[in-house]
């Protein structure tokens, strides 16, 4: 990782993740398989704030914890990538087993249950197809009938969603809005703003290879 960790996929510890390295993977893997309109892929960092969004209209009481949980639903592809659906069927148990372990992992991290409850997850499940919908009808070039096909449309669509208009982010704006978003639903301990300079100096391109790159 850019931080310097060291994750080790097969047995992840939450003490090798960092919130920096998930936003800064995130940002740069396209949904769709980047079958997207616009200038830029429209990311998974930007999908996971949009999907926190909508949960947070889904559930307008929903305490911190579980938006938090939402807004990292998809944080094992800052390690894995995105996978179509499709594709993640065909795989079969050992990716999605793979896939736990590593939320697990990051869940851990952020003081999150391990494995959410299963009204969280019917949560998730339903902000996550909602998301999906707005996407492929704005954004990957679903028709609504198609969308309606494979998807379903989602009951009350219209008031939960029908607002909001997507546009792909550039990587650097989609990785702050992810943790800005992550630093107002985590604990104040492990937020990306509290004690992060020596991180960030990390993330950044070391002087001497800066220098070197001028050089060449």
């Amino acid at each position: 990782m850019l931080s310097g960790r060291r994750l080790d996929l097969l047995d992840p510890s939450p003490l090798d993740v960092e919130i920096e390295d998930i936003a800064h993977g995130l940002s740069r893997v396209a949904r769709w398989n980047g079958q997207t309109h616009g200038d830029w892929a429209y990311s998974v960092a930007q999908h996971s704030v949009l999907t926190d969004r909508i949960a947070g209209r889904l559930r307008r009481d929903a305490a911190r914890p579980w938006r938090l949980a939402v807004l990292l639903h998809d944080a094992p592809e800052y390690v894995i990538g995105d996978l179509i659906t499709p594709f993640k069927g065909a795989v079969g148990l050992d990716y999605k087993a793979l896939e736990a372990r590593l939320l697990a992992a990051v869940h851990l991290r952020f003081e999150l249950p391990p494995v959410p409850g299963q009204e969280l997850q019917a949560l998730i499940k339903r902000a996550d197809r909602i998301a999906a919908y707005l996407e492929a009808t704005q954004l990957a070039g679903f028709t609504e009938a198609e969308a309606k096909k494979i998807f379903g449309r989602p009951r009350n669509f219209d008031r939960l969603a029908g607002d909001i208009c997507l546009e792909p982010e550039p990587p650097l704006e989609a990785k702050r809005a992810f943790l800005r978003r992550f630093d107002a639903l985590a604990p104040p301990g492990l937020r990306a703003s509290a004690g992060s300079e020596g991180r960030r100096l990390v993330l950044g391109c070391p002087p001497n290879n800066c220098a070197t790159r001028k050089r060449s």
